[in-house]
């Protein structure tokens, strides 16, 4: 007995969602969704070779202690051969802090108390550097998600909660001189503001940008959260481990507390991309909104398949109004099913094509929106009535030819895209 997902029914009412401007509609962008783009060594687009614009979080890991020195780098190396196969940067961080928090004036690997506040400064200084590469000029996913975002009458806003902290939503945004909300108010010292985060009184026209770990550019002076310090700024990025007391303190209580509420609200749909499920207060979060709010979904857009998105799988199987779409199959309504595509109506190839097919030449077709540019290239064609298969295709592809990581709408979806046999 096999259970199948036909992704022709599923991504037909996702398109007919997304083109009507009615619905409350939030993305949730993790770490693979930077990786989808492929740049040159001079920061250009390419549709082969080159290499992520951002690397994944092992790549950064690695990246952020080799460029440590001295007895830094031989501590921030033995934290992570402790961790073992848990170390990456977030968790080295979380080490660090506590060492910071515990040790006074006694040593663990040559360092005392004051000397893991500096290297926790100093690895977040480079976890900077390696994250603050500027967007891309030519068109791009983020661009088009913009334009997508922007080009729709809308009764709601969108809102785009990111665990990023590089600049790319903002330079997509401002490049198209498209309105947006961060949380932060004011000319001079723009400073964050919770009110105006929990009370979400401007226009619809104003987009939402959410940036839930913290941001490149943020500052703390005094006693007040700051932006615009630029990339060099980078105290308040990758908040560690210690998320439930952070989560208590400001901005991360505002902006948790907004995630909270959009899934609380009737009809919202939240879709993820780049985002690995690993991340634990954030699913809790997510847990939790689902479970007390039927009427809301998440349709979770992963790139590997789903043996290997097991994280995702496992809430998914918990809250049926939590979709999985992974490359080889689908969990839809708490039921798991491996992709077969039916007989397309009339000029379905298409749009299809938007959603369907090999990754790489000589691959065999498989599910393509775990990849964050063919995600927003979907959206962006959401409204098309009429396009060419080849263009779509080929388009999406110099956008980002690597793809992405480990990133009620899908109970009623369920019932009309299941077919067992």
């Amino acid at each position: 007995m096999h259970t199948f997902h036909n992704p022709d029914r599923f991504m037909s009412d996702l398109r007919h969602i997304l083109s009507q401007g009615r619905k409350r509609i939030g993305l949730l962008v993790g770490a693979g969704a930077p990786m989808s783009l492929r740049v040159s060594d001079t920061g250009a687009l390419v549709s082969e070779g080159g290499r992520s614009l951002m690397p994944g979080v092992e790549a950064l890991t690695t990246q952020s202690i080799e460029a440590l020195g001295g007895q830094q780098r031989t501590a921030a190396e033995a934290i992570r051969a402790e961790l073992g196969a848990a170390a990456n940067i977030e968790s080295i961080l979380t080490r660090i802090r506590l060492l910071q928090q515990a040790l006074g004036p006694a040593q663990v690997h040559g360092l005392d108390s004051e000397g893991y506040k500096a290297l926790g400064a100093e690895v977040c200084k480079k976890i900077g550097e390696v994250v603050g590469a500027p967007l891309p000029k030519e068109r791009n996913a983020y661009t088009e998600l913009v334009s997508w975002v922007s080009g729709t009458l809308r009764a709601h806003a969108v809102e785009i909660f990111t665990t990023n902290y590089d600049l790319l939503f903002e330079e997509a945004f401002e490049r198209s001189r498209a309105s947006y909300f961060d949380g932060f108010t004011g000319g001079h010292l723009p400073f964050f503001d919770p009110v105006s985060v929990a009370s979400d009184d401007l226009p619809p026209r104003w987009s939402r940008l959410w940036k839930l770990h913290g941001s490149l550019g943020w500052a703390l002076e005094g006693d007040s959260i700051v932006r615009g310090r630029g990339r060099t700024a980078s105290q308040l990025v990758y908040p560690d481990h210690l998320k439930y007391e952070l989560t208590q303190k400001q901005p991360y209580s505002a902006l948790f507390e907004r995630l909270r509420q959009f899934l609380l609200t009737p009809d919202s749909i939240l879709l993820t991309s780049g985002f690995s499920f690993r991340d634990a207060h954030i699913c809790a979060v997510l847990d939790e909104a689902l479970a007390m709010n039927a009427n809301a979904s998440v349709m979770a857009f992963q790139y590997m398949p789903l043996a290997s998105e097991e994280p995702a799988c496992k809430l998914a199987y918990e809250r049926p109004n939590l979709s999985v779409y992974a490359s080889d199959g689908a969990v839809i309504g708490g039921v798991k099913g491996v992709w077969r595509p039916g007989d397309p109506p009339k000029n379905w190839e298409d749009i299809r094509a938007t959603f369907w097919g090999p990754r790489w030449q000589g691959e065999q077709s498989n599910f393509l929106l775990g990849d964050f540019a063919m995600l927003t290239r979907f959206c962006a064609l959401s409204q098309a009535t009429d396009m060419s298969a080849q263009a779509t295709r080929s388009d999406a592809v110099v956008s980002a030819q690597a793809g992405g990581s480990p990133a009620a709408v899908a109970v009623a979806l369920a019932n009309v895209g299941e077919a067992k046999a």
